[in-house]
């Protein structure tokens, strides 16, 4: 879909951004990574970092210079540096603010300074806050819960001001529940899914916040791949300078998801079946449900996710099993 490109990944070395470099790598391209390993890991781009068309800068996107030498030349951006996490963002919004906010905004100062064709960058369903209409479309959102959602609401007010002031093409993605291969499960903020599967393999009883009757529209990691090389490529100039859901357009509960990880997960040890699972408080800033309208990116990018839930867990379940 797209080679012979230099591309800019920030973050390049965390989970989205670790597997969006394998992928532009293996497409012909030549890779820029910027990272500072705060959340990101060397071992998720060490099989790159002999590849004669990757470079890697530690750098910080709060520091506007790093920023500055890590677009010199480039076509384009993947934008994918961020703080994570509502809880994080709860405990400390100052930081999450400065990463997601004015780091944001230095990449975008330093993109349009170097005259980057298009800037596509990481939004986040976080932003739905409130609004309790299903399924989720791009046109209707609520008041954000979380300065995390506040961050990445910023981030495309920001967008939308700089493509219409500086004229650079700038594409938002509202990524839902992303998992798979390279999603670290340790740590205080571990996402979902990694960290029951490490809590299940373990042997460790699983903890649902909650009933476990808050459900998610999750979204296997080459899925979102896919919806990132689209809206690079694509030369619909009415599909430039929007964001669009990034998502499978399904929902499932948090009980349903633990019975799929229980079930996958005894094929390779049939134990894991009869783990408890234990229930505590729901999470301040959680929303109780979400699930994504498709429809907009089928339209405009021609999109057509390749894993559902199921396929995607199957495929995470294997890598964890052989890297865990």
């Amino acid at each position: 879909m797209i080679s012979n490109t230099k591309i800019l990944v920030t973050g390049g070395a965390g989970f989205i951004g670790s597997n969006l470099c394998e992928e532009l790598i293996r497409l012909g391209n030549k890779i820029v990574c910027l990272d500072n390993f705060s959340t990101g890991k060397k071992e998720n781009i060490e099989p790159l970092l002999t590849h004669p068309e990757f470079r890697l800068i530690t750098g910080d996107i709060r520091n506007l210079e790093d920023c500055k030498l890590a677009v010199e030349g480039v076509d384009y951006v993947l934008h994918e540096a961020a703080l994570g996490s509502v809880p994080r963002s709860i405990n400390d919004p100052i930081t999450t603010n400065d990463v997601n906010v004015s780091g944001f905004l230095n990449m975008l100062v330093a993109s349009r300074d170097a005259k980057v064709k298009r800037f596509v960058y990481a939004a986040s369903s976080s932003t739905y806050g409130d609004s309790e209409s299903l399924p989720k479309e791009e046109e209707v959102i609520g008041r954000p819960l979380s300065p995390y959602a506040i961050t990445k609401y910023v981030d495309e007010l920001y967008a939308d001001v700089f493509s219409r002031t500086y004229g650079i093409e700038c594409i938002g993605l509202r990524y839902f529940n992303v998992f798979g291969r390279k999603q670290d499960p340790n740590g205080a903020y571990a996402a979902v899914i990694p960290l029951f599967v490490k809590q299940l393999m373990n042997h460790e009883p699983v903890m649902i916040n909650g009933d476990g009757e808050y459900s998610r529209d999750f979204t296997y990691i080459d899925n979102v791949i896919q919806m990132n090389l689209l809206a690079l490529t694509t030369n619909n100039p009415i599909a430039v300078n929007t964001v669009y859901n990034t998502a499978y357009g399904d929902r499932t509960t948090l009980n349903q998801l633990v019975g799929y990880l229980k079930e996958f997960l005894s094929v390779y040890d049939p134990e894991i079946s009869n783990i408890e699972i234990m229930h505590g408080p729901n999470r301040t800033g959680d929303i109780p449900h979400s699930l994504a309208s498709i429809d907009k990116a089928k339209q405009m990018l021609a999109y057509k996710p390749q894993y559902n839930l199921k396929d995607g867990l199957k495929e995470a379940v294997q890598w964890y099993w052989e890297n865990l």
